[in-house]
């Protein structure tokens, strides 16, 4: 093999190394591109998690309708955390005008409602604030 052969051989495997690289670094970054994506996703939908156990454990419950709008506006506020929210549901499906006995013992009429441990139900939508100001439980 002459030495201009041996020569253009070591420069094409050098170039494959170099692609290879090049390769191997567009893929990190690629990754840490949809890490920090997804990672940011998640916690947009879960970042009331803690807030949400909060009111749980301070035995805020939530009275609603499937078919309610507000009560739709006041999950949406929770996002992904509002599966934390002890949720009482208050329409029967197939049966309107019918309300479970849960929600007839409560004393329930406007949706939503919240009821903090034993005190009647308080009718409305409620802002974050205002369930935090009335359970102490803090925001993050």
């Amino acid at each position: 093999m002459s030495e201009e052969r041996r020569n253009k051989k070591k420069e094409r495997e050098d170039g494959n190394d170099s692609k290879s690289r090049k390769a191997l670094v567009y893929i990190v970054i690629l990754v840490c591109f949809a890490g920090a994506f997804f990672g940011g996703r998640y916690y947009k939908g879960h970042k009331h998690d803690s807030f949400a156990q909060c009111l749980a454990d301070k035995g805020a419950k939530m009275y609603g309708l499937y078919w309610c709008p507000h009560c739709a506006e006041q999950k949406e506020m929770f996002g992904a955390s509002f599966r934390k929210i002890p949720y009482i549901e208050c329409a029967i499906k197939d049966k309107p005008g019918e309300m479970p006995p849960v929600c007839k013992a409560a004393g329930v009429k406007l949706f939503p409602s919240w009821q903090f441990g034993n005190e009647t139900p308080k009718e409305g939508e409620l802002s974050l604030e205002a369930l935090s100001d009335k359970t102490g439980c803090s925001l993050p």
